[in-house]
């Protein structure tokens, strides 16, 4: 551990590495003629230009419904889209998350962590997606399901985002899978909470949209939306934290000692070391002027596609500070940037889950490392998203001293 400017203290480094190529230039085309971006500030104009749109997280998925069917809000741009985040942002302010959302983490951790105590053993991502999807069905309002959710997420969530169609084997395969798959959360899921709020609305997503007027089927696509945000994301988030707190005595040492502030800033910068999504993908509608520190922008045409590989811009010194690749928590970062880098995104298409994500890892973890006797088994192994460059952590054993 180091010890810098005083009271500044960095931690470990990044424990997930991504084969994204290095090269020291902010802005840079490949050879499939896309654009990779790895500056911080190169990356913010383009996440916040009013020139691109969403591209990649399986968008091809939408492209070929009816246009008579409102896209789920992750694949809108403009008025359209800016209107419903301005409509949803009350679900996710950090008042509305303390004082609606704060209990029920709570009481899924204890559940949890009740059957790992029971039992003196249990698989981290299975403890963290329990958790990810009771709190994620709250804000939802997918409150009604039968049983069985877990498997039927897991089955609709691919392992990679392809491309569907009939034009090929694995196209008409791909197909038929998530056509089931939808149909199941469908039944499961989404009809039994619609008809629910139907009867009666309440403090959730699901009775805003159906406000707005929204079928059941628009309806579905906006659950499976968040749901892969609320639930998929912050398992692997929680995962990779609890791994780098196995992993540091003196780091898991610092956040038990620190209050929620002190302990949600080392989770920020476990966050920006290791971003879940490692790509956001852009594509331009017109010319964007991207800036170059001092130089002329570089212009890039309409219609080109256009990364952002987070592994770099959240390790960009310019904006993040001395030794960006360490764990520093309440690093004093440059004005504009903010804590963890750009790991929730930036723009239009910023996570509004992120007051939720962070509070919700750090009751479990909270609750997780004040276990007696504490220890990983087994360290997690580590896979990949192609498509969105995200990490899959699974197979990390926790074991706990169990009570005669």
């Amino acid at each position: 551990m180091l010890h810098v400017d005083g009271e500044d203290r960095d931690y470990g480094r990044r424990k997930i590495e991504r084969e994204t190529p290095e090269t020291g230039c902010p802005v840079s085309r490949a050879v499939d003629g896309s654009w990779q971006v790895r500056g911080y500030d190169e990356a913010r104009a383009v996440l916040r230009s009013t020139t691109t749109v969403q591209a990649g997280l399986g968008i091809e998925s939408v492209e070929g419904l009816p246009s008579r069917i409102r896209r789920p809000v992750l694949y809108r741009d403009g008025p359209e889209h800016r209107e419903h985040r301005r409509q949803t942002a009350r679900f996710f302010t950090p008042r509305h998350v303390d004082q609606h959302y704060r209990d029920v983490m709570a009481r899924a951790t204890r559940t949890q962590l009740d059957r790992l105590t029971a039992t003196g053993r249990a698989t981290l991502s299975d403890l963290a997606f329990n958790v990810a999807i009771e709190v994620a069905c709250a804000v939802i309002g997918l409150t009604e399901s039968r049983p069985g959710i877990k498997q039927r997420l897991e089955r609709f969530f691919p392992e990679e985002f392809g491309t569907p169609g009939l034009r090929s084997l694995h196209g008409i395969y791909w197909t038929i899978r998530q056509s089931t798959n939808w149909l199941r959360v469908h039944l499961g899921d989404v009809r039994p909470a619609v008809r629910a709020r139907r009867r009666r609305r309440r403090d959730d997503l699901i009775s805003h949209l159906l406000d707005e007027g929204c079928s059941t089927s628009e309806i579905l696509g906006e659950c499976l939306t968040f749901a892969a945000a609320g639930m998929v994301t912050t398992r692997e988030f929680i995962s990779a934290a609890a791994w780098h707190l196995f992993s540091d005595a003196e780091l898991l040492t610092h956040y038990q000692a620190a209050d929620e502030p002190g302990r949600i800033a080392v989770l920020n910068e476990i966050l920006r070391i290791d971003p879940v999504i490692g790509r956001l993908s852009r594509r331009t509608t017109g010319p964007l002027d991207v800036p170059r520190n001092g130089d002329e922008p570089l212009t890039v045409p309409a219609g080109e596609r256009i990364d952002i590989l987070l592994d770099h811009t959240n390790l960009d010194e310019r904006a993040i500070g001395p030794r960006p690749q360490r764990i520093r928590p309440g690093r004093a970062m440059r004005e504009g940037a903010r804590p963890p880098g750009l790991s929730f995104g930036d723009g239009p298409h910023k996570c509004p889950g992120m007051h939720i994500a962070l509070l919700e890892t750090d009751i479990f973890l909270t609750s997780l490392f004040a276990l007696p006797g504490l220890r990983m088994a087994t360290p997690p192994t580590i896979g990949f998203i192609d498509g969105i460059a995200s990490y899959e952590l699974r197979h990390c054993v926790v074991e706990v001293d169990t009570v005669p």
